[in-house]
C-alpha cells in the first residue's frame, strides 16, 4: 500500500507538496484584464466600464471583476504550487477589498494539508493589493492530474 501512495504523487509533474510551502505571483491590472475578462463572461457591470458611475459609487474609481483577481490564483496552482494539472475542486473565498485599474496585486497560495492516497491538497488562498492589504481571503481543495507518465508506460504508448 505504501508504495501505491507514494505512486499517486510520484505520477505528478511536480510531485507531492510539502505542508507549508507557499508561492506566489504578482501582476498589475490593466483595462485589457476587465475586457477580456467581459469577452469570455458577458460581464459588462458598468462598475468596470463607466468612470462616472464608478466614481459616485462605494469604490470611487472603475475597478476590475472578481474573476480576473481569483483568476491570479488559478495561474498559481496550474504553474507553480502544486503545479501543473492542478484544478480546483472546491473554493471558498470572502472578496473583502476592491482592486483597481493600474493596481498590481499579488495572488497566495500555502499547502495546508496534503493527503496521501489521492493527489489532493488543502490550500489557503489570499489577494492582497500593492499596500499589503487583503482583497481576496479564503481556502481551497485542489486535485492534481497525475500527467507523469512512468518511462515504460510511455515506451509501450510508442510502440
Amino acid at each position: 500500500m505504501a508504495n501505491d501512495i507514494i505512486d499517486v504523487w510520484a505520477q505528478t509533474i511536480k510531485g507531492k507538496p510539502v505542508v507549508g510551502s507557499v508561492a506566489r505571483r504578482v501582476r498589475c491590472t490593466t483595462s485589457r484584464d476587465v475586457e477580456l475578462f467581459s469577452d469570455i463572461t458577458g460581464d459588462y457591470n458598468p462598475l468596470h466600464y463607466d468612470a462616472g458611475l464608478a466614481e459616485a459609487s462605494v469604490f470611487g474609481r472603475i475597478i476590475v471583476q472578481g474573476g480576473v483577481i481569483s483568476g491570479l490564483l488559478n495561474a498559481v496552482v496550474a504553474e507553480d504550487l502544486p503545479g501543473p494539472g492542478t484544478v480546483f475542486l472546491q473554493v471558498s473565498w470572502r472578496f473583502i477589498r476592491a482592486v483597481g485599474v493600474g493596481e498590481e496585486i499579488t495572488g497566495e497560495v500555502e499547502v495546508v494539508s496534503v493527503r496521501n492516497d489521492k493527489p489532493t491538497c488543502q490550500l489557503k488562498t489570499r489577494v492582497t493589493n500593492g499596500a499589503g492589504e487583503e482583497c481576496l481571503v479564503g481556502e481551497a481543495t485542489v486535485y492534481v492530474a497525475m500527467l507523469k507518465q512512468s518511462a515504460a508506460a510511455r515506451r509501450s504508448a510508442v510502440a
